[in-house]
């Protein structure tokens, strides 16, 4: 059984991050959404309504599940007897950041990590910038699915 894991702190859930979990269904037969949780880390959105826009926004979806997760990803990857670890690149740097992060996952656990590339549509989006965006009281509408809608 192919079980992933897609790792993040998903403040907020964006369409690019919608894309890789769409397109990466079909490649698995489960998909665990881990919201991290990093008491010092500072969240624009809770932990409960970082979960609440995912579950809204992938409701009709009985291969996905959300979990919570504290500390390593590798020990929760461990924990839930995953198979891979998917992660999303936009751009060369979130290449480079994350090949380090796989190649060290994969020496410590033998767990693979998948890359999907975020399709050309999404691929400037990130929580990061629409954060910003909210904040500023831009309108931040079509980088998010509807469930982060106010």
């Amino acid at each position: 059984m192919k079980k992933y894991v897609f790792p993040g702190s998903f403040d907020p859930i964006t369409l690019g991050h919608v894309d890789i979990i769409v397109r990466a269904l079909p490649l698995c037969d489960s998909l665990i959404i881990a919201v991290g949780e990093n008491k010092d880390k500072k969240y624009m959105f809770s932990l409960q309504q970082r979960i609440e826009f995912i579950m809204k926004t992938f409701s009709n979806e009985p291969k996905i599940s959300v979990q919570t997760y504290k500390g390593l990803t590798v020990n929760f990857c461990k924990e839930v007897e995953a198979t891979a670890i998917l992660r999303g690149l936009r751009n060369p740097a979130d290449f480079e950041f994350e090949k380090s992060i796989a190649q060290i996952n994969r020496r410590l656990t033998e767990i693979d990590t998948l890359f999907l590339l975020t399709s050309a549509d999404h691929s400037y989006i990130s929580s990061g910038i629409v954060r910003e965006i909210m904040i500023h009281n831009g309108d931040y509408t079509s980088l998010v699915p509807k469930a982060v809608k106010k």
